[in-house]
Parts: C-alpha cells; structure tokens; sequence
C-alpha cells in the first residue's frame, strides 16, 4: 500500500472510532435540543407556526375533549419532558416511548388533513407536509438510540479497509 493511502486509511480509522464513540450520544443530545426547543416554544401562544395544526389534530384525535388551550400546553410540556429526558440521557426507555407517541401523533396530518398536507396527494407535499414528513428522521434517530438504552454500542469495523482509490 502507498504511503498516501496508509495515510488516508489511518485518518479514515480515526475519524470512524471517534464517530462510533461519541455518534449516538451526539444524535441524543441534539434530537434532545430540537424537542426542547420546539417544545419550549409551544408554551408562547402564535411565536410556533405548526401550532395551529398540532391544535387542530388533538381536537380530532380527543374527539374535541381536550380543549384547544390544553392541548397546547400538553404538547408544550410533553415535548419539554421528551428533550429533557434526551439531553440528561436518564429514563431513556420511557423518553423513547413518549417520543414514539408523540411522533404517531405528529404524522397523523398527513392523513387527516391531506389537502393541507399535499399541493398533490400523495407525493408533493406543502411546507407543513415537509415539515411534518421530516419526523421519519426523527423516528429513525431515536431507533438508533433505543437500539443502545440496554448498554450496545457502536464499534469501529475493525477489519482493515479495502485500497482506496479501488483499483480499475
């Protein structure tokens, strides 16, 4: 092997150790600010755009029971606890599973509102769609997460790369 790619190789170890090291604990802390944030501001009425939806959707999921101003700070606080929780990495069983509720709830625009949801339903969706669609990401980070609350990590691969650039 060269001398430029036993280079590469050895910087391409350090930075995938350090990645799997310190990579979910980074997807923790920074699902646990955006919940924080989000939820944070939900509890000053009109300063959270998808508010009136997120108000809109427990209206019909409760069948109309939780009044409209409590289902506003439900959410606020319910999304507070769950960047919290993410942030201090404790109880993170119950976090996820909050999480996970949460989520089921948040995607329920798309098919309870579909017209808002879609300019074409059902595959080009509006700025609240979008918004609403990028909660898969959510979803996924926190199954990374879960996958480690029992004490499994990530581990560099420790088998020895094949030669880059790959020969033609």
């Amino acid at each position: 092997m060269s001398r430029p790619a036993e280079l590469f190789h050895a910087v391409d170890r350090a930075l995938t150790g350090w990645m799997a090291r310190h990579g979910v604990t980074l997807l923790r802390l920074s699902l646990g600010v955006v919940f924080l944030w989000f939820g944070f501001l939900k509890f000053f009425p009109s300063v959270n755009p998808p508010e009136e939806i997120a108000v809109r959707t427990i209206h019909k999921l409760s069948f109309g029971v939780i009044p409209d101003p409590v289902a506003v700070v439900l959410l606020a606080t319910l999304e507070s606890v769950i960047g919290i929780g993410l942030i201090a990495g404790r109880f993170l069983r119950f976090i996820l599973f909050l999480l996970f509720a949460q989520m089921l709830g948040t995607l329920t625009p798309l098919f309870l509102f579909p017209s808002e949801a879609f300019s074409h339903v059902p595959y080009a969706p509006t700025m609240l769609g979008q918004y609403v669609i990028k909660n898969i990401v959510f979803l996924s980070a926190a199954l990374v997460i879960g996958a480690t609350v029992r004490g499994a990590r990530m581990k560099e691969d420790s088998e020895k790369p094949a030669a880059w650039p790959p020969a033609s």
